[in-house]
C-alpha cells in the first residue's frame, strides 16, 4: 500500500510522547517518567547501567505526532503532570531520538535542569512542549533541542530540557536564556538551573546530582564545589526553588516572583 499523505496541518518535525514509572524496586533518586508505566528513564539507567537495555524496555511510547490535530488529539488526552504520582515521568522528543543518554542524537548533549515547586509542573510542561512545536526558542538552531522530560517527584518536580551539544559553550547558554525567555521565569530562579552533560551523567550513573554548577549564573554566591550555598533559613532540597522562597524575608515578596505559579 502506498504511503499517503498525513492529513492536517503538519508540524514542523515530528515529536514523540512517551513516560516512565519508577518501579517499587528502583532506587530512590532521580529520573524520567510518565503517567502510565514504569520507571523513569534515566533513574532506571541509574538503577542498571551495567546492564544492555533494560530501561528502555521501561520506556512506553503513548504516540507520535506529525500534525497539530494530532498532537492536540493526544496532549488532550494526557493528564496534567500535576495530576501524575510521584516517581513518573514524561518524555517528548523528537521522532527517532530515544529518551536516553545513549542515543547517538543525545550522546554528546546535555540538559539543563529546573526545579520546580509542587504544583508548576503542568504549567511549565505545557509552555515548554509549545515552544518546542512552534520553534520558539529564540536563538537556537532547529534540531539543537532533542526533546524535553518532566519528571514528578515528592517533594519537588524536575524540568529537564536536552540538547545536541554540550562542548558548545555558547550554544549551551543560548539556550538557557532561551528558556528564561519561553519559561518567562523570575529572577529568583535563575540560579537554579543547572547543566549536566550526558556523558557525566553515564559515568556518576545520575540523572541530577554533581549538575554543572559553572554553567549557573556568576552572581550566585557559591559555596565549596561551585554548589550554591545554602540558605542560613530552612532548609530543603539543595538548589530548589522552595528553598529559596523560605530564605526570603515572608511577606516581602514581590507579586511578580510569585507569578510563574
Amino acid at each position: 500500500m502506498t504511503a499517503t499523505a498525513v492529513e492536517g496541518t503538519p508540524l514542523h518535525a515530528a515529536y514523540s510522547f512517551s513516560f516512565m514509572r519508577r518501579g517499587k524496586a528502583s532506587k530512590p533518586d532521580d529520573g524520567n517518567a510518565s503517567a502510565h508505566g514504569d520507571k523513569p528513564t534515566e533513574e532506571k539507567q541509574e538503577a542498571a547501567t551495567t546492564t544492555p537495555h533494560p530501561y528502555e524496555n521501561s520506556i512506553k511510547t503513548i504516540s507520535t505526532v506529525n500534525t497539530i490535530e494530532q498532537f492536540w488529539s493526544t496532549y488532550n488526552y494526557l493528564k496534567r503532570p500535576n495530576d501524575l504520582s510521584s516517581t513518573t515521568d514524561y518524555h517528548f522528543f523528537r521522532d527517532g531520538i530515544k529518551p536516553t543518554w545513549e542515543d547517538s542524537k543525545n550522546a554528546k548533549g546535555g540538559k539543563w535542569i529546573i526545579r520546580l515547586p509542587k504544583g508548576l509542573a503542568s504549567r511549565y510542561w505545557e509552555e515548554v512542549v509549545l515552544a518546542l512545536i512552534g520553534g520558539q526558542f529564540p536563538g537556537i538552531p532547529d534540531g539543537e533541542i532533542c526533546g524535553m522530560v518532566i519528571s514528578i517527584r515528592y517533594s519537588e518536580d524536575i524540568l529537564g530540557i536536552w540538547n545536541r551539544t554540550a562542548a558548545d559553550r555558547d550554544m549551551v547558554d543560548r539556550l538557557r536564556e532561551a528558556v528564561k525567555k519561553v519559561l518567562q521565569l523570575p529572577t529568583s530562579a535563575y540560579a537554579s538551573m543547572e547543566y549536566k552533560p550526558h556523558q557525566n551523567a553515564i559515568a556518576d550513573r545520575s540523572s541530577f546530582r554533581n549538575a554543572n554548577s559553572h554553567w549557573k549564573n556568576s552572581s550566585r554566591q557559591t559555596s565549596e564545589g561551585g554548589v550554591p550555598a545554602p540558605s542560613p533559613t530552612t532548609r530543603h532540597r539543595s538548589g530548589s526553588w522552595v528553598e529559596r522562597e523560605h530564605s526570603k524575608s515572608s511577606g516581602n515578596r514581590r507579586d511578580s516572583d510569585r507569578a510563574w505559579r
